[in-house]
Parts: C-alpha cells; sequence; structure tokens
C-alpha cells in the first residue's frame, strides 16, 4: 500500500473549531501531519450564525495546522450538522436496453443521479444519497449489482437533506479564509468512519455523537447505513444547566462539569464538597457533587430520551447486536456509559478514534473529541482513491483550484453563492 496525498478535515462544531491535516501511511493507518484548533465563535447547534467571527475562528485552526504541517491549505473536507439535517428513504428504478450488457457503474451513476433530481420541501437541498441494496429482476438483497445481468434496476437509497442557507453558509465561510471546500459531509457519517469497524455496522450499532450544541445519531445494520438524526442538544446545554442550578458563572460551570461532572448523582457522597471562588472579594459557593450529579444526569436523561426515540423510530430497536457507542467531548463524562445502558438496555461503550492512527500521533488526538475531525480525514482518504478530489499540496503548492464544492453536490452554479448572506 502507498502513501495517500495529503488531506485536510475541518471539523466546524459549536465549541471548537479543529483542523486536521493527515495522510495514509503504508500500513494503512492515518499518519497525523499536523492539527489546529480555536474555541468556536459564531457557530450555534451546529449551525454558522455569524459569518465574520466564524471566519476569523477558523482562520487561527487552518493557520496552526498549516504551521504545524507546513502544508499550504487550500482545500479542506468539512462537515455539516444542525437540527435541518432530515434522512428519508427512497427507490429508484432503471429499466435497462437489453440482457446482453452486464449492470455497470453508469447504471449505478445514473440511479444516484436520479435521485439528486428529486423535489424537496422549499430551501431543503440534497447532502448525501447512499445506496442501501439493490434489486435486480425482483431479486431483493444484493450489495453489489455490478456484473450481473438484469432488465429491471431497482435500488434503495438513504438519503440526507440539510438547508441549502446552512450549506451556503459554511461554503462562504471557507471561502473568505482562502479556501475552497472539497466535499461537504454529514458529520455523524464522519465520526463513524473514525470509531466503528466494519464488524459493528455488519452486526448492527447506533452512533451517538455527543458535541457541544448537538448529538448526532447514525444507525448501521448489515454494513449499511439505515438512519441519521441530529438531536439539538449537546454539552453545552448541560453547561447552562450547572450554571443555573449552581449560581456561578459559565467559565467556572463548564470547569466544574469537566473535573467533577457526573451522569450518576448515585455515585456520589452527599459530603464531597468543591468550593467556587466568589466574585469580587465574596465568599466561596460550596457545591456538594452530588448536587452537581444530579442537575447534570436529568439533562442526560433527556439526551438519552431523545436518542433511544430515534433508536426505535429507525426500527432496527431489536437489530443492533453492537449496541450504542459514544464519542465526541460530552462523551468524556463520567458514567456516560452507565446511563446510556440503564435507561436503555444496549451495551455501550465509549468511541475512540485512535483504532486508525499511527503510532507517533499526539495523545491528544486520539480523544472522542476530535472523532468528526479524524473521520472528516478518513473519509476524504477514501474519496480521494476514487479519484473525484483536487489535491492538497506542501508549501509551494501551485494556483489554487477555484471550483465550487456546489458544482459537485448541489449541482448548482457559481451565481447561487454571489447575494449576501445575514450574519
Amino acid at each position: 500500500m502507498k502513501t495517500s496525498e495529503i488531506i485536510v478535515g475541518l471539523d466546524i462544531g459549536t465549541t471548537k473549531i479543529a483542523c486536521i491535516v493527515g495522510r495514509q501511511n503504508e500500513y494503512g493507518k492515518l499518519e497525523i501531519l499536523g492539527f489546529g484548533k480555536s474555541p468556536s465563535i459564531g457557530v450555534s447547534r451546529g449551525v454558522v450564525a455569524n459569518i465574520e467571527k466564524t471566519v476569523q475562528s477558523i482562520k487561527r485552526a487552518v493557520d496552526e495546522a498549516s504551521l504545524k504541517s507546513t502544508v499550504n491549505i487550500d482545500h479542506v473536507f468539512v462537515g455539516i450538522a444542525g437540527q435541518h439535517i432530515k434522512s428519508h428513504q427512497h427507490r429508484g428504478n432503471l429499466v435497462r436496453n437489453t440482457l446482453d450488457d452486464e449492470v455497470d457503474q453508469n447504471d449505478i451513476d445514473t440511479l444516484i443521479n436520479d435521485m439528486h433530481k428529486l423535489v424537496m420541501q422549499p430551501g431543503e437541498e440534497i447532502i448525501h444519497v447512499i445506496p442501501q441494496e439493490y434489486i435486480v429482476d425482483k431479486e431483493q438483497g444484493i450489495k453489489d449489482p455490478i456484473g450481473m445481468s438484469g432488465i429491471s434496476l431497482e435500488a434503495n437509497f438513504h438519503i440526507i437533506t440539510g438547508q441549502i442557507t446552512a450549506a451556503k453558509n459554511i461554503n462562504k465561510c471557507i471561502v473568505k479564509s482562502g479556501m475552497n471546500v472539497e466535499d461537504l459531509i454529514l458529520e455523524p457519517l464522519a465520526s463513524a468512519e473514525a470509531v466503528l469497524s466494519e464488524e459493528e455496522k455488519e452486526a448492527g450499532i447506533a452512533l451517538v455523537d455527543i458535541g457541544g450544541g448537538t448529538t448526532d445519531v447514525a444507525i448501521f445494520q448489515d454494513g449499511i447505513i439505515r438512519h441519521t438524526a441530529v438531536i439539538p442538544l449537546g454539552g453545552n446545554i448541560i453547561t447552562e444547566d450547572v450554571k443555573e442550578g449552581c449560581s456561578i458563572i459559565k467559565n467556572q460551570a463548564e470547569a466544574l462539569k469537566v473535573k467533577f461532572g457526573s451522569a450518576l448523582a448515585s455515585e456520589n457522597r452527599e459530603e464531597e464538597i468543591v468550593s467556587i471562588p466568589g466574585l469580587r472579594g465574596r465568599a466561596p459557593k460550596e457545591i456538594t457533587l452530588k448536587n452537581l450529579a444530579s442537575i447534570i444526569q436529568a439533562r442526560i436523561e433527556e439526551i438519552v430520551e431523545h436518542v433511544f426515540f430515534e433508536i426505535k423510530n429507525s426500527g432496527f430497536e431489536k437489530k443492533l447486536i453492537g449496541g450504542i457507542v459514544l464519542t465526541g467531548g460530552g462523551s468524556q463524562l463520567k458514567h456516560i456509559a452507565q446511563i446510556f445502558e440503564f435507561l436503555t438496555g444496549m451495551d455501550t461503550r465509549i468511541g475512540y478514534p485512535n483504532e486508525h492512527l499511527a503510532d507517533n500521533v499526539p495523545e491528544e488526538l486520539s480523544s472522542p473529541q476530535y472523532a468528526t475531525g479524524i473521520g472528516l480525514v478518513i473519509s476524504g482518504i477514501k474519496s480521494s482513491k476514487s479519484g473525484n478530489h483536487n489535491k492538497t499540496e506542501v508549501a509551494d503548492s501551485s494556483e489554487k483550484d477555484k471550483g465550487s464544492f456546489f458544482d459537485s453536490i448541489f449541482k448548482k452554479g457559481k451565481e447561487f453563492f454571489e447575494g449576501d448572506i445575514d450574519n
């Protein structure tokens, strides 16, 4: 196996923006050349809410990654999330001209392109069209029909849609930062690339990515993506609850949650107390860890309830042998796996992206909070092998390719981006 070209993943999250530069080494592992991160200012619940502030945050993360990796970053694979993301099931069909010719890639592409022509709700556009299974002359359950003979070719598709304005705002931020979007990838699909094995996807598994503003759910079964959902609750709302419940400022609430927080109040004793410095010479505030955990547990239970609803709504509740995998920054909360197991009755583990990483990768990147960023790089490597994107080259790179990613994803002309967008 040869070393792959350099790929850049940009995770625009609600709490942080992470830029990861990597390539696949000769052993098939992900070699990280450099990474940068910055606080995310201007993003709310996974959606860009302020263009200029988001651009500044992106530039800080990208400049840091570029400096560490000595790579001139001009094309990035970007994640998209937010409550506007929806998933649909649809069936496409194609009547072929002759039995003599075998089913080939052109037939598959025709089916997929037809799905992109579906009429969406006003303001929505298709982000991903993912084939689930094919049917050749009424023969069902075919994963790869290429080479088969048949007149009728049908396919069941998992179609993911999002708001045009949300994608347009992401693109505008990237372009204002001096780069182009190579591809737009749904964040839970990227996270799945980083933390799930092919065996788990085959057995049936629910990936739950708990970020700062949203919780993303992706359900796989028989190696196929079956259901996706974005829940507008994440780590930030837990911090807000701690802030209100303990009457402290937000920075203190975040630190308290990270250092002493627990998703299970029963694991803490009444006599365990932490002291928070008072404001402007005021007396310190004493908070019991049991009370802190009670506040956190109430919100975690609500998130679990939403996740379990999506699992049941998918129709695969009884078929998920692998159970649940938690990832994202929110999955680092103590005892969170136990509360998911208790409330859903499903096996739960924390997903770390280190399985795909080479040995010399900084330890910080093996944290679940970087699962999406690493997954974006892995997705980019897979995309590069199919030869459908431009290369990001080392610092003496030649002229940038100015093509717009909407040419390939949204089938829109360049004029689509020329209008101003309110921040």
